[in-house]
């Protein structure tokens, strides 16, 4: 694994060492007299679900509002109705509920504004500032030019060429637009764009569309409007509309803010500031809807709440919790620079979290039968276990102890490596060793037996009466402790254990294909992100369990139940554990590199 790189050099790191430029600049503003007071907004569009990317955008907003004494609206930006739908809003406002955050009763929608938008349009079309065009999309593209390389290697970018409509009189303008409108012309045939300067070095400036003609009923304002107003002239005049001072926005709008400010300068509205930072990115993840949608869609996983996935409910499933993420999204600050930031940093984070709250049981997820062959004959004990010992409020359980367990299969092997405290039989004279069950007896190897294919089938041992607790009286040296659970008391369930999505660090940088064509970021796909476990075995205690409970499972990571139905009516005929992380930490061996 990469560790940050270089942790994003303007004050972003793993540390929490941020310069924090945006506290800076509202102080500023406040001192100044720019603003009077601080109201921010999360802005989502409604087409897909939220990912670990949108929580560091609102943690900034909301914590923005709330350091200030201000107030943090959350507000749908809903003007492409061809990708936009309710059950996105409700997963949305679902996960920022989730993650601790309330806007009260300041939800907001952009199609709420529609006429708002529109009047502004006609006020702007009156000044002289912006007209309607008959060029098509492509033409548009095509007079507006692109990007160049010079002899030099020097990209630069040429004058475009002004439309051929773009000096018809205000008169006209105002009478098209209103037929745009009203659904005279068809789907493409007319663009309203502002009017700025085809010569602007930022092609974003190059008379950009305001509005187009789109056919599709939106899922709010159904067959209404045939118009839809563009992202760039609707979000800062929806900004303006709310009374937002600052508008924090990722670093990819940077280079929008000059329109920004157009729009509401030529409007004449509320003076929004638009102040940009750093995304977040990961290490073996992808931060894009776009591309997640395309998971989802090619069903390269279950959907957009798969725990492999980076969206909030993706995690929720995994088993994180929203002290975690919150936790990790403050440590690694906010800075003006992109960087990658190490995945195991984010378990680190997950992980100090989970290790708190966490109570203990025991699980086996490969068994195989220990029997104890001095064991009394259908005798069952009761011992106590530590529900976790990071907090002594949680107390003890019991667990029953009987002469035939579960243990881990890797927990015996016929002819051990070197430097293996586990079970193994004994050899040339030598008794088999010995290891502490967890919570019960010492216990010793007396040989194994194989089933009728070969295959190991049950390990024998015996124990020692006088080491209830795993203490010897005697000090013997036993190195080994095994975790197993009662084969007659175990409850049966299925294990869902997760590894990274992609098994790249960096999924979208793909080489070509052996046979030449153009990679795609699916080829980084890890093929053994997912295994299933049908039947596992676990202690009494997870029957009492309940869809999201995290459980410690002792010697092999943090697990939760899984939130969809178990049982008959999930499909499934025992509880599902969905493995959220290992238990070693990763990020303590980065951070010596």
């Amino acid at each position: 694994m990469a560790a940050l790189d270089n942790a994003a050099g303007a004050g972003e790191t793993a540390a929490g060492e941020s310069s924090d430029f945006i506290t800076e600049f509202i102080k500023e503003d406040l001192a100044g007299g720019r603003f009077d007071h601080v109201h921010t907004r999360f802005p989502p569009e409604p087409n897909g679900w939220l990912h670990i990317g949108h929580c560091k955008a609102f943690y900034i907003d909301f914590s923005m509002a709330e350091k200030f004494g201000g107030k943090c609206n959350l507000r749908f930006d809903d003007t492409n109705p061809e990708k936009e739908d309710s059950s996105y809003v409700e997963a949305i406002k679902r996960d920022v509920k989730w993650m601790g955050y309330d806007w009260e009763d300041r939800e907001y929608y952009a199609s709420d504004y529609y006429e708002y938008l529109y009047e502004l349009a006609v006020k702007i079309i009156k000044k002289g500032r912006a007209y309607v065009d008959d060029l098509s999309e492509e033409e548009i593209g095509e007079y507006r030019g692109t990007a160049v390389e010079d002899k030099n290697n020097i990209t630069f970018t040429p004058p475009g060429r002004n439309s051929p409509y773009r000096d018809r009189p205000a008169g006209e303008n105002l009478d098209l637009f209103a037929r745009m409108r009203a659904g005279e012309f068809a789907d493409g045939a007319k663009t309203l764009r502002a009017k700025i300067d085809m010569a602007h070095p930022n092609l974003l400036m190059r008379d950009p569309v305001m509005y187009r003609i789109r056919r599709e009923s939106h899922y709010r304002t159904g067959n209404a409007w045939c118009i839809y107003p563009m992202y760039d002239f609707q979000h800062p005049l929806s900004d303006a509309r709310e009374g937002i001072t600052h508008s924090l926005c990722s670093l990819e709008y940077e280079i929008h803010r000059p329109l920004y400010e157009w729009f509401i300068n030529e409007a004449e509205v509320f003076p929004s500031r638009q102040i940009e930072f750093a995304r977040l990115n990961l290490t073996h993840t992808v931060m894009s809807k776009r591309w997640l949608l395309r998971l989802v869609r090619e069903k390269h996983v279950e959907g957009w709440d798969d725990p492999r996935m980076p969206t909030i409910a993706g995690l929720r499933r995994r088993g994180y919790t929203p002290e975690a993420i919150r936790n990790f999204v403050s440590q690694i600050g906010i800075a003006k620079t992109g960087s990658m930031v190490d995945i195991a940093f984010l378990e680190y984070c997950l992980r100090e979290d989970l290790n708190k709250r966490c109570l203990r049981a025991m699980a086996v997820l490969h068994p195989l039968k220990l029997v104890i062959e001095n064991w009394p004959a259908g005798r069952v004990e009761e011992l106590d276990a530590v529900n976790n010992p990071e907090d002594e409020k949680a107390g003890t359980r019991k667990i029953p102890f009987s002469g035939e367990l579960w243990i881990e299969r890797d927990d015996f092997e016929e002819i051990p490596p070197p430097k293996y405290f586990r079970l193994y039989p004994g050899s040339g004279g030598q008794p088999g060793s010995s290891v502490r069950l967890r919570y019960g007896y010492i216990v010793t190897c007396t040989g194994f037996d194989r089933d009728e294919a070969g295959n190991i089938a049950a390990v024998r041992c015996t124990y020692d009466p006088s080491t209830r607790g795993g203490n010897a009286p005697d000090n013997r040296r036993v190195k080994g402790t095994i975790h197993w659970v009662s084969a007659s008391r175990a409850v049966p369930i299925e294990v869902r254990v997760y590894d990274y999505l992609f098994s790249a660090e960096r999924p979208m940088e793909v080489p070509p294909r052996p046979d030449g064509s153009p990679g795609d970021f699916t080829d980084n796909l890890n093929p053994r992100s997912l295994e299933v476990i049908p039947l596992a075995w676990g202690e009494p205690s997870l029957a009492d369990t309940s869809a999201g409970d995290l459980r410690q499972f002792e010697r092999l990571g943090y697990f939760v139940r899984d939130t969809l139905p178990g049982g008959a009516e999930g499909g499934h005929a025992r509880p599902v554990f969905n493995k959220t992380i290992g238990i070693r930490d990763t990020w303590a061996k980065i951070k010596e590199k």
